[in-house]
């Protein structure tokens, strides 16, 4: 790990692949360090922001390297299951971006086990690890001025599920009337980073 400041109240540690900066951001926050006021996971690196005021930032520098790290992040919760209405409008144009049929389309992106990278963009939108290589599409050209909640998409190494209505270039395969954001549930999102995903064909999606 590499540990570097970031500006006089934040640690920057670059851990080099996603699955140790999951199990360092569930490390950190377990240890619960006073003074440490968020932990803030990336793909491959972890923001620890702190109150200079109550936490040296050289001594949490050297400790970090040698907080002894959890076997794994999801600490072995099952997958979240995610039902899936495939009627979206961005499944034919994916098919003919891959060489794929439709229904090929939907086989690859259903069969695969995923792993909530990080959430960025909007409240409670998950950028999903483990999508199949030939499903990397680049997004639209020309993003949607509005995507429903609940659409499901693609676009580059990524998949992810929209949890409010915004604008959007994603290519969408899909819907689901599960709800991702809510701020009376605690905590409001349904994914959290090293949350593993699954994605299952159904007629009618869920509430």
């Amino acid at each position: 790990m590499r540990v570097r400041r970031a500006g006089d109240t934040a640690l920057l540690v670059e851990t080099g692949d996603l699955e140790t900066a999951h199990r360092l951001h569930a490390a950190v926050r377990e240890a619960e360090v006073a003074g440490v006021l968020d932990v803030v996971p990336g793909e491959r690196t972890v923001l620890v922001v702190v109150d200079p005021g109550r936490c040296d930032l050289g001594r949490l520098a050297s400790r970090l390297p040698e907080l002894p790290l959890p076997a794994s992040a999801a600490g072995g919760a099952p997958a979240v299951e995610v039902p899936v209405v495939y009627d979206g409008a961005d499944v034919d144009e994916v098919a003919r971006l891959t060489g794929l049929s439709p229904g090929e389309v939907v086989e690859r992106h259903a069969s695969g086990t995923y792993t909530v990278a990080y959430l960025g963009f909007s409240p409670g939108f998950a950028y999903l690890t483990g999508l199949d290589p030939v499903l990397h599409v680049p997004r639209r050209k020309s993003p949607r001025t509005s995507v429903p909640a609940g659409s499901v998409a693609i676009a580059g190494p990524y998949a992810s599920v929209y949890p409010s209505a915004s604008p959007g270039g994603w290519r969408l395969l899909g819907r689901t009337d599960l709800r991702l954001w809510d701020v009376t549930r605690d905590p409001p999102s349904l994914f959290q980073p090293g949350t593993r995903v699954r994605f299952v064909r159904s007629p009618e999606g869920a509430r």
